[in-house]
């Protein structure tokens, strides 16, 4: 059965599975928030795709080219340390926009009975705290773990300048001890 499965799907059933009830989820979502003003809810995803990719996406775009260029030649492992705390920090605006720009304010006082002020500071700490954990975490694996970039190239240098004084040590004694220039 997993062998059909993979050889007419291409992946693992399990996958298969996890697709299939993501889909049903989101068509049962989709039916629920449809149910009562299916017109308005139409022309906020429509609205939503359009300011996605006419406005957002160029400049998403323009933000990851400027830090791949900043970054240089350590970009291709660096970008993911980079792209993964600014998109869960865009994800958590994204839900909570109304309350960080206190747009909703008054609302959320009056349904919860707690002021929305403390929104912001708790968004941009959060924040700090991504691209700090995310910083750490590079450091640690770019700097510390045994088989890093940056510890395999110093580890490359070793053996390079151990092989170099072998060679040395070989030719003088082809020579007697004599240096190469004397004969």
């Amino acid at each position: 059965m997993n062998r059909l499965v993979n050889r007419w799907y291409g992946e693992s059933p399990l996958q298969l599975l996890l697709l299939a009830a993501s889909f049903a989820l989101a068509g049962y979502a989709g039916v629920r928030l449809l149910e009562n003003d299916w017109f308005a809810v139409a022309v906020w995803f429509v609205g939503a795709a359009l300011v996605h990719d006419l406005l957002l996406v160029p400049l998403y775009s323009l933000a990851d080219r400027a830090a791949q260029k900043a970054l240089g030649d350590r970009r291709r492992t660096a970008m993911g340390y980079l792209r993964v705390p600014a998109f869960l920090s865009g994800l958590l605006l994204l839900v909570w926009f109304p309350l960080i720009t206190r747009a909703r304010e008054e609302h959320y006082a009056l349904v919860t009975g707690h002021s929305g002020d403390a929104f912001l500071p708790r968004w941009l700490l959060l924040t700090a705290a991504l691209f700090a954990a995310s910083a750490l975490w590079f450091v640690s694996v770019t700097f510390l773990a045994p088989a890093s970039p940056w510890r395999q190239a110093r580890r490359a240098r070793r053996q390079e300048r151990a092989r170099e004084r072998e060679r040395e040590r070989q030719r003088r004694k082809e020579t007697k001890g004599r240096p190469p220039s004397d004969h």
